[in-house]
């Protein structure tokens, strides 16, 4: 069997794309750091600000069903969410973390919709705070996600 070819995630040019990004405001001073490496990525991809739609929620749990609404209007090329979860004392932070995992997923599997998961799950502050720049890697990842699905659509897809 071939192998597949590995991704170099060099930006390409999505000036005609359009991008849905879902933002959880709770842990803001992490969330708004990983939108802004997002934003700044963007840039890079010829991704347009008026292209770009940001929807801002309370907290992660919140994340998936905007997705899901954004979906369903069929204008997005591409969704990331953008979140993040910190261990506390309580199983809390286990259900969260499951309810935007698996909504996450349901979502990009019903919609055949692709979705960055910019969502952090740590155990403490200081591990959020070293990933709070990671926003640009979410929206590589997306982006290069995006690009192998519409090749792959197009019959255009090289193993």
């Amino acid at each position: 069997m071939p192998q597949a070819k590995q991704t170099d995630n060099q930006p390409f040019n999505a000036g005609t794309w359009r991008l849905g990004i879902v933002v959880a405001r709770f842990n803001h001073h992490i969330t708004d750091k990983l939108y802004q490496s997002a934003i700044g990525r963007a840039a890079d991809y010829n991704l347009q600000e008026d292209s770009i739609d940001s929807v801002e929620v309370a907290g992660a749990v919140e994340i998936p069903l905007i997705l899901q609404t954004l979906a369903k209007t069929g204008r997005y090329d591409a969704l990331l969410a953008i979140g993040c979860v910190i261990r506390g004392e309580t199983p809390h932070f286990d259900y969260v973390s499951k309810f935007v995992t698996e909504g996450v997923l349901k979502v990009q599997l019903t919609y055949d919709m692709p979705i960055g998961f910019g969502v952090l799950t740590c155990d403490d502050e200081a591990q959020a705070q070293a990933r709070a720049n990671l926003g640009a890697d979410h929206l590589d990842a997306v982006m290069q996600q995006t690009q192998a699905c519409a090749a792959i659509s197009s019959g255009n897809a090289q193993l």
